[in-house]
């Protein structure tokens, strides 16, 4: 087993709830995973049938939850597109809600790649002082 990986990760339906083309819900445990993923030297790339503005506020909706991209919609940053060439992203691993047998859930990915037990939601508070 390697120790770092080239992860290929979908947007919509993935990383946050399927609302295309807008933004949905971050799904539970998608930024914590990611970020320790990110720490772990692990390269993601967001790779998703988004683009244009779509794709630009998608890129801006995970910088503002703490994930830059290694690169996006392509194998690697300096990757200029060609006709002569597959689009067929060059990872180890690709995270898809499309996947046979459908999304695992992001704890269950957590605890398979990063190898700790996924880390507790935090409670939120209700109404005044946590009522």
């Amino acid at each position: 087993m390697k120790d770092t990986y080239t992860i290929a990760v979908d947007f919509d339906g993935t990383i946050v709830e399927d609302a295309y083309p807008d933004i949905g819900k971050p799904q539970l445990f998608a930024f914590d995973t990611l970020k320790k993923l990110q720490d772990k030297g692990h390269r993601l790339i967001l790779w998703t049938y988004r683009y244009g503005k779509a794709l630009d506020e998608a890129v801006a909706f995970c910088k503002e939850n703490g994930i830059t991209f290694y690169a996006v919609n392509k194998s690697f940053p300096e990757e200029d597109f060609d006709i002569k060439y597959s689009r067929k992203i060059n990872a180890d691993l690709f995270i898809d809600d499309r996947n046979v047998g459908g999304l695992m859930g992001w704890g269950e990915i957590y605890q398979e790649l990063v190898g700790e037990n996924a880390p507790l939601p935090k409670k939120k508070k209700k109404g005044w002082f946590g009522l």
